[in-house]
């Protein structure tokens, strides 16, 4: 099992994202920060999302997940920064 950490700084606010990855899945998946997103559960529903996937599909499901919810606002954010914070998690950079 190994533990997976990426951060990122987007213009306005720093990504991070951590999961345990165990037989290539990713578990226990946490998205933190300091950036601003509306609906707040968002964050809570992405994790979700991600949970339990291959860590090599976790950016196929993070493109879906915001393609599916137009109701999110992010300002000074947007879904390239979240994913390269997942990719320096996956490389573990």
């Amino acid at each position: 099992m190994g533990h997976h950490v990426g951060e990122h700084k987007a213009k306005k606010g720093l990504i991070r994202i951590e999961f345990d990855e165990e037989n290539g899945v990713a578990e226990h998946v946490r998205i933190t920060g300091d950036f601003f997103i509306h609906p707040e559960e968002t964050v809570n529903e992405l994790e979700e999302a991600l949970e339990g996937h291959r860590v090599e599909e976790l950016e196929a499901v993070m493109d879906e997940f915001f393609s599916m919810r137009l109701d999110v606002e992010m300002p000074f954010v947007n879904v390239e920064d979240f994913k390269i914070a997942l990719k320096k998690a996956v490389k573990g950079d």
